[in-house]
């Protein structure tokens, strides 16, 4: 039995495709997974499951079966969720504020070089091919460089993190 960690995104964001936590819950018990929590309201699962392929595609079509809307899901192992927070390039202080942005395949290069080109006061971020590591003075709320500016601008569906939440489901794995 393998451990992942399923980020939904767009879901309970400004009352469009609402989904309870329990229903979340149940959809994945459903499905056959294993000692299934969710966490927060955003669409953070982490579950245990036998199987190790095809899970997002399994995942989307329930969800688009049921609801009836398409929902970007990402699913990661334990060690890829790990290895994403120690890759963070941010020194301690900035790492435990920072977001992380998993994206859903490697950006173009040219659209990369063209984002590297922009700069907006108090933020700061790193574009790798599977995240963009992203750190903002101010916060999330108020920043420029956030997960819509990232996803058109690369033309990668992506889902904003932040470093609490991904520690939280990983200590949910264990």
């Amino acid at each position: 039995m393998h451990a992942y960690i399923a980020l939904l995104r767009g879901i309970n964001v400004g009352g469009h495709k609402k989904l309870k936590m329990a229903d979340l819950k149940l959809l994945f018990e459903e499905l056959g997974f294993k000692k299934v929590h969710t966490y927060i309201q955003s669409g953070n699962v982490v579950f245990f499951s036998e199987e190790k392929d095809g899970l997002v595609e399994i995942i989307s079509k329930e969800i688009e079966n049921r609801y009836g809307w398409e929902v970007p899901v990402f699913v990661k192992t334990v060690a890829e969720v790990k290895q994403i927070l120690t890759d963070c390039p941010f020194d301690e202080s900035k790492k435990t504020e920072a977001y992380f942005m998993l994206l859903a395949s490697s950006p173009k290069q040219e659209l990369v070089a063209a984002i590297n080109e922009i700069s907006y006061p108090n933020e700061e971020f790193i574009i790798t091919d599977k995240i963009i590591y992203c750190y903002y003075h101010n916060g999330l709320g108020k920043a420029k460089l956030n997960n819509n500016f990232f996803e058109n601008k690369l033309k990668v569906a992506s889902t904003t993190r932040n470093y609490r939440t991904l520690a939280k489901l990983l200590e949910f794995a264990k």
